[in-house]
């Protein structure tokens, strides 16, 4: 899930999203956000009503965010897995969440430690955000556009940089993301009944 919506209590917005998304996952849960100059992120193991409290929902500030409910498909079922993630730094870090799976992502995995990246993961996610950080290309969605073309699977994603808000779909489409609007802003999920959940149209 991913809204963005200035003005807007972003990170509530996303954990009610991801309540509505519960039975996507119910391994961990996670909510990024940024307020277009840094991003925080809090992830939890559990279901998404005992991961966030009020504490950790006030502590979420911003009017971007991106939230994950996780089940394995790659990767074991531990806190460093949980999603979304955090990767690169200063102008170049980003957050990201993935549903989805990877067919060459042990090639690229290799491809991208032999060039020195360090893993902190066991996932995929952690393998699609590394390769839009390596990328040539300075501005964003071209380089998410780069890293795209090199990846085999179905899959579709949701990435916050410090001011924005992405939505990706793998070129068949096989992984679905509806787009919406809410006050101020926009919305995109991996089933509608979020949308529905938080009165987005």
């Amino acid at each position: 899930f991913g809204v963005y919506a200035p003005g807007e209590d972003v990170a509530r917005l996303t954990f009610f999203a991801l309540f509505a998304l519960q039975h996507r996952g119910q391994e961990s849960a996670g909510i990024a956000t940024a307020n277009g100059k840094e991003i925080q992120l809090f992830t939890g193991m559990g279901l998404v009503s005992q991961v966030f409290d009020e504490n950790s929902l006030l502590k979420l500030k911003g009017h971007v965010a991106i939230g994950h409910n996780r089940y394995s498909t790659a990767g074991s079922s531990r806190l460093a897995n949980a999603q979304p993630i955090i990767v690169g730094e200063n102008d170049d870090r980003m957050a990201i969440a993935h549903n989805g799976n990877i067919v060459n992502a042990e090639v690229l995995y290799k491809e991208l430690a032999d060039k020195g990246y360090n893993f902190q993961t066991a996932t995929d996610s952690e393998v699609i955000a590394e390769l839009i950080v390596s990328s040539a290309e300075k501005e964003w969605v071209n380089r998410i556009r780069s890293a795209t073309r090199r990846l085999q699977g179905a899959y579709s994603l949701v990435i916050l940089t410090k001011d924005r808000l992405i939505g990706v779909r793998d070129s068949l489409g096989v992984r679905p993301l509806c787009l919406g609007r809410v006050a101020g802003g926009w919305v995109i999920a991996s089933e509608s009944c979020a949308l529905d959940h938080i009165g987005a149209s």
